[in-house]
């Protein structure tokens, strides 16, 4: 990347086809459903016969007799296995961050724009995990409607969520001054990044507030996060910037309404080495950054699920900001590449 920060990221995920009009559904087939099957046929419409898109919630459902419980002043301890939901994460540091929490013995909801890579991570992890401990819809952060969808769907299968990982965002695969960027792009970047956050804290919180035992809500930053350029992609780094701020102030939203149970917190994984960071490595200085700074998914994923479950564990409602590269951690690593070339061509041949 242009910069080496403790936030720096290129994480993204992008736009796979037009946005659909509800969520497709994988749940497992023997699991009792309101739901109405669909399927997705060659031309990538729906079909009913495997998946429907408009849930229901009956009268003895776990939300609401734990809303029910919320109204009369009960409260249940948050103690795991704990309930996820990760948005972005059919792929990248989003899968990663499934995978782990399903070995820490969690239940995982996963979403993605593209249906079809919802239904193949959803299939993978089944595989590995079980089918009763992970579900995937397809979701687009940009569509109020769609997160609405998405929150009915968690309902529907796991009553509550614990913890809602924000991490679906995107530079729209474009590395370029920004009086280059198409309109298209910017529109992606900051619809995605900035409108889709605010969307899905929203509905995160609204859902939360009627969850006798809450939830903690976790925003992914990435590179411009902490105020630095991040020149070849501005519009990505000002909606990163923009991440911190609304934290704070839903943060400070919930405190003024005395929500004791409701958290907000800050999270960043780094630089990920994904297809798109790695697209992103066309200069001296990227080159360098990205050996010296970046690691895999699933490093970064060891790291960072840990920190994630012991909050609720620790029984804290204070927000953190749970980093996996720090400001000492990246000094250090540039050290010891400039007095020992250490990390020297580690993913790419510098010039």
């Amino acid at each position: 990347m242009a910069t080496a920060t403790s936030s720096s990221t290129c994480q993204f995920l992008t736009h796979f086809g037009s946005p659909r009009p509800h969520p497709i559904i994988f749940s497992p087939i023997s699991k009792q459903t309101h739901f109405q099957p669909y399927r997705i046929i060659a031309n990538g419409s729906l079909r009913n016969n495997y998946f429907s898109p408009t849930p229901t919630i009956s009268s003895n459902s776990p939300l609401l007799v734990k809303a029910q419980a919320s109204v009369n002043g009960e409260r249940e301890p948050m103690v795991p296995p704990y309930n996820v939901l990760i948005t972005g994460s059919s792929k990248g540091i989003g899968y990663a961050l499934a995978k782990k929490f399903l070995i820490a013995g969690d239940n995982v909801i996963i979403c993605s724009r593209s249906a079809e890579r919802v239904e193949s991570a959803v299939n993978n992890l089944r595989e590995e995990y079980g089918e009763q401990r992970v579900w995937g819809t397809q979701c687009d952060v940009r569509e109020a409607e769609s997160v609405k969808n998405l929150v009915f769907f968690t309902q529907k299968n796991l009553g509550y969520i614990d913890i809602w990982i924000n991490n679906a965002g995107s530079n729209a695969y474009s590395y370029k001054p920004l009086a280059e960027a198409s309109d298209e792009d910017l529109i992606e970047v900051v619809s995605t990044n900035t409108l889709g956050l605010m969307i899905c804290c929203r509905e995160a919180i609204k859902m939360m507030l009627q969850q006798p035992r809450g939830g903690h809500i976790f925003n992914i930053d990435g590179a411009g996060s902490d105020g630095r350029p991040t020149p070849r992609f501005a519009a990505y780094g000002a909606t990163k910037r923009s991440v911190v701020h609304l934290t704070k102030s839903l943060q400070a939203e919930l405190q003024m309404q005395d929500v004791k149970n409701v958290v907000v917190h800050n999270l960043s994984p780094g630089m990920v080495t994904t297809d798109l960071l790695m697209s992103g490595a066309t200069t001296k200085q990227a080159k360098f950054f990205i050996n010296v700074l970046a690691e895999p998914a699933e490093v970064v994923a060891d790291y960072l699920v840990p920190n994630i479950r012991s909050i609720p564990a620790s029984g804290s409602w204070k927000p953190t900001y749970i980093r996996f590269l720090t400001g000492l951690k990246a000094y250090s690593q540039i050290f010891s590449r400039l007095a020992f070339g250490a990390r020297r061509n580690r993913y790419v041949l510098e010039d």
